[in-house]
C-alpha cells in the first residue's frame, strides 16, 4: 500500500481509538417480557408502534404473542413484513410510509440483522426526511434521536441490538453500505432463547459464525480494549461450546441461550473495537449476488485469517489459550493454525462449504474496490491490503 495513504489510514484508526472513551457509547436497556414492554410503551404515552419483521417469522405466528399483549393494552401495532435478506433502500421506504400513515410514535424490531438494519434505517429516516439513505452512508451523518427503538432478535449472530450500525443495499444500483451512527443503537432489546428455539440448521449456523466472526475481527484488530477483549473471548468460548450443540439439536435451550448471550457480546465488542476485511468483503458479495451475510463470514473467515498471517499470530495464541484450544507452550504459529483449522472444522461439520459459486471472475475489480473503500480508513486491521491483495482473495474463495 502507498505510505501516505497507510499513514492516513493508522493515523485515522489511532485518532478514532483515542476518541472511544468520550465518544457516546451505550447499551440497550435489556426488557424481561413483552410485560415489560406494554408498561414501557404506557410511560412513555406511545399508542402507535411499527413492528418491522420478515415474511417468514410473521407466517410462523411468532409476532402473535407480542401483538396480542400491545392489542390487549389498546396499543396498536402496524405491520410491515417485507424485508429481505440484505434490506433494500425500497424495504427502508416502504416501511416508513406505514409508520407517517399511522402515525407511530416507536418502533420494534423483530427478526434478524437484516429486519434490525432495516428498523434502524426507517427510523433515521423519521428523524432526517429530507436526506436519503445514501447521503447517510459512512459515520455519524444522522446526528439526531430516533423514535423510541426497541430490538427483538430472533436469531443468536448478528449482534445488531447492540450496534451503531445499518447495513442497507441499494435498490437500484445493487451497493451496499452502512450507516453509522450512535443513535442508532436501539434503546431497549428483549433477549428471549425461545425466540430462537428449533431455528433451521442453515441459519444456526451461519448466525452463529456470524457471531464468531465478530468476536475474531473485533480481538484481532487494532482497536481492541480491555473491556471489548474480554467481550470477545466470552463471546468467541460460548460459541466454541455451544454452537454445535444448537446445530445438532434446535431445540437446546441452554446451547440457544448461551448463543444469544454470545451474540450480544460480540456485538458489543465490535461495535467499539470494529470488524475488518471479512465484513468489507461480505458486504460486497450481499450486495452484488445477495449472500446471506454469516453464510458469506463463515466461508471467509479461515480465508482472511491466513491473509493476515504472522500479524496475528500472538492475537489468535491468545484466544486458543484462553479457550483451551492449546496451553500456553504451545508456539504462536502454531496455535494459529489450531484455530484456524478449529473455524474450518466447524463449517464442515455445519455443511457451510469452503467456495463461494457466485464470485463472477469479471466482477472482481468491482468487487474488491468496494470492499477496499469500505474498510480503508475505517476498519482498524491488524493488516492494511490493497486493491489487488482483496482481488486475490476473492479468486481464491471463487471457483473461478
Amino acid at each position: 500500500m502507498n505510505i501516505f495513504k497507510k499513514m492516513y489510514c493508522r493515523t485515522f484508526q489511532f485518532v478514532l481509538k483515542c476518541a472511544m472513551p468520550v465518544l457516546p457509547y451505550r447499551e440497550p436497556k435489556i426488557l424481561n417480557d413483552y410485560d415489560e414492554l406494554v408498561e414501557l410503551l404506557k410511560n412513555i404515552n406511545v399508542k402507535k408502534v411499527l413492528l418491522v419483521t420478515d415474511k417468514g417469522l410473521n407466517n410462523l405466528g411468532l409476532i402473535d404473542n407480542i401483538e396480542n399483549s400491545l392489542t390487549e393494552n389498546k396499543i396498536e401495532l402496524f405491520i410491515y413484513d417485507e424485508t429481505v435478506a440484505n434490506p433494500t433502500s425500497n424495504n427502508v421506504e416502504d416501511g416508513l410510509k406505514i409508520y407517517k400513515e399511522n402515525k407511530c410514535k416507536a418502533i420494534i424490531a423483530f427478526g434478524g440483522g437484516s429486519v434490525m438494519d432495516c428498523a434502524k434505517a426507517i427510523g433515521a429516516r423519521v428523524v432526517r426526511p429530507k436526506k436519503s439513505l445514501s447521503q447517510m452512508k459512512g459515520l455519524l451523518k444522522v446526528r439526531k434521536k430516533l423514535p423510541t427503538l426497541i430490538a427483538i432478535p430472533t436469531t443468536a449472530g448478528t449482534g445488531s441490538e447492540t450496534t451503531i450500525a445499518s447495513v442497507i443495499t441499494d435498490s437500484e444500483t445493487r451497493h451496499k453500505y452502512a450507516i453509522n451512527d450512535f443513535s442508532l443503537i436501539p434503546k431497549y432489546a428483549i433477549l428471549n432463547a425461545n425466540l430462537t428455539l428449533g431455528l433451521p440448521k442453515n441459519i444456526t449456523a451461519s448466525t452463529g459464525m456470524d457471531a464468531l466472526t465478530h468476536a475474531v475481527e473485533a480481538y484481532i484488530g487494532r482497536s481492541v480494549t480491555k473491556k471489548t477483549a474480554e467481550y470477545s473471548i466470552s463471546a468467541i468460548k460460548l460459541i466454541l461450546d455451544n454452537l454445535i450443540c444448537a446445530y445438532d439439536d434446535g431445540n437446546n435451550f441452554t446451547a440457544r441461550e448461551n448463543m444469544l448471550k454470545a451474540s450480544y457480546l460480540a456485538g458489543l465488542a465490535f461495535t467499539k473495537s470494529y470488524v475488518g476485511y471479512v465484513h468489507a468483503i461480505a458486504h460486497s458479495l450481499g450486495g452484488k449476488y445477495n449472500v446471506a451475510h454469516g453464510y458469506a463470514n463463515a466461508v471467509l473467515l479461515p480465508y482472511v485469517l491466513k491473509k493476515y498471517g504472522k500479524s496475528i499470530y500472538k492475537k489468535l495464541w491468545e484466544i486458543c489459550v484462553k479457550t483451551n484450544l492449546c496451553d500456553s507452550n504451545t508456539p504462536v504459529e502454531v496455535a494459529s493454525k489450531i484455530f484456524i483449522e478449529k473455524i474450518e472444522d466447524m463449517n464442515r461439520y455445519m455443511n457451510i462449504g469452503t467456495k463461494l459459486d457466485c464470485i463472477k471472475s469479471e466482477d472482481i475489480p468491482e468487487l474488491a474496490k468496494t470492499a477496499e473503500k469500505e474498510a480503508n480508513p475505517l476498519y482498524p486491521v491488524p493488516k492494511l491490503f490493497t486493491d489487488l491483495q482483496l482481488q486475490n482473495i476473492y479468486k481464491e474463495v471463487s471457483n473461478g
